[in-house]
């Protein structure tokens, strides 16, 4: 017979066994857990051969596609500059290995995670080769993470449901409304330091700022605050509008004179021409060379044209 001493070394010894076998298992399982959730959707070189993305949802669908070195966007048949920091924003979500974690893999469950007839879907491609087609299903109960599998594959994943708002989200978050574009093509940039020459003509003044070297004058002005002059182009540079007007909605035109010429080093000149602001400010701009009109929000338009006072060393 065992004795009590016996027993109880042999009672330890298989709950040692046994929280041994726990242990194994957990990690076992915690490991394809890991290898099941590490997904990437787009081989990051497969992506720099990407040309065109759509977009299909309830609310919209719309296309992004590259041609002639520039992104686009095509809405309601009438295409618009994309924003590219957004495009490579999106593009990085899908080519970066991240928690991707499989949910199920029959084809049965789909109905349930909102992917057995999906209303919104993402397309990939390079050139007329599809690379990809995400359909996006339900988010899950915390609003964290949304279902998503590729089409004609069962296996349904969840991840990042920020991806979502790329789909439904506004047109303009996809438009660059930049009146300057920060480059033309892959070699021309236009900043600061590519800015020789600054003419601002309005009803009231008429401003002319010169780069001479590392300095700038302006006409009339004979101590000049340099840094509140390239300040203030910057601020022309980076002016955006907040979305595209029809020409049928603005009630003034662009002939009242107002308008902003930059020349810049590589002989490229551009002109922006505005209206007069409206009872709330906005105002409208024709830039040379595009075909669009840009709406620009008060609090913007009225950084656009300054006093020449302020631009004097005090």
């Amino acid at each position: 017979m065992m004795t009590y001493k016996n027993k109880l070394i042999f009672l330890v010894s298989l709950i040692a066994v046994f929280a041994l076998l726990l242990t194994g298992n957990i990690i076992y399982n915690s490991d394809i857990g890991t290898k099941q959730a590490s997904y990437v959707w787009l081989d990051s070189k497969a992506a720099e051969k990407i040309t065109k993305l759509i977009f299909n949802s309830e609310e919209h669908e719309f296309e992004i596609s590259y041609r002639n070195n520039q992104w686009s966007v095509l809405y309601n048949d009438t295409v618009y500059p994309a924003r590219k920091s957004r495009i490579d924003d999106f593009l990085s979500i899908l080519t970066t290995r991240s928690s991707w974690s499989v949910r199920s893999s029959s084809a049965a469950t789909h109905d349930r995670f909102g992917l057995a007839h999906s209303f919104s879907n993402i397309k990939v491609y390079a050139e007329n080769a599809l690379l990809l087609d995400l359909l996006l299903g339900n988010d899950d109960i915390f609003k964290n993470e949304t279902y998503f599998r590729k089409a004609g594959q069962n296996e349904v994943r969840s991840g990042d449901s920020s991806i979502k708002t790329y789909v439904t989200g506004p047109i303009t978050s996809w438009y660059n409304l930049r009146l300057i574009p920060e480059s033309e093509g892959s070699s021309v940039l236009f900043d600061i330091n590519s800015v020789q020459k600054l003419s601002v003509y309005s009803s009231d003044d008429t401003q002319i700022f010169s780069r001479r070297n590392r300095t700038w004058t302006i006409e009339g002005v004979d101590n000049p605050n340099v840094s509140v002059i390239e300040s203030y182009i910057r601020t022309i540079i980076n002016t955006e509008g907040d979305g595209f007007a029809e020409p049928e909605t603005i009630t003034s035109d662009f002939n009242n004179g107002d308008r902003i010429v930059l020349e810049f080093g590589n002989g490229r000149i551009i002109t922006i021409r505005l209206t007069e602001g409206d009872d709330t400010g906005r105002r409208y701009a024709q830039v040379s060379g595009k075909d669009y009109i840009y709406s620009i929000p008060s609090w913007s338009a009225g950084r656009l044209f300054r006093d020449i006072e302020g631009f004097k060393n005090q």
